[in-house]
């Protein structure tokens, strides 16, 4: 029995949606200088995606 439970492709989008902002908070604190990533800049990594799936369709031109 497969484990993706009927999804096509066995993702799931809230769960990858997720994973991007991860990422994306992990490259910010990166960055940082300090020991700590700031509260404005995690509001202006976290507010500032756009609608979901934006940057898949202006990757793809």
């Amino acid at each position: 029995m497969s484990s993706t439970g009927g999804r096509s492709g066995g993702h799931d989008d809230a769960a990858l949606d997720e994973i991007d902002l991860a990422g994306e908070l992990m490259i910010a604190a990166t960055a940082s200088s300090g020991d700590r990533l700031p509260t404005e800049r995690i509001d202006e990594v976290l507010l500032d995606r756009g609608e979901p799936g934006q940057a898949d369709r202006e990757a793809d031109g």
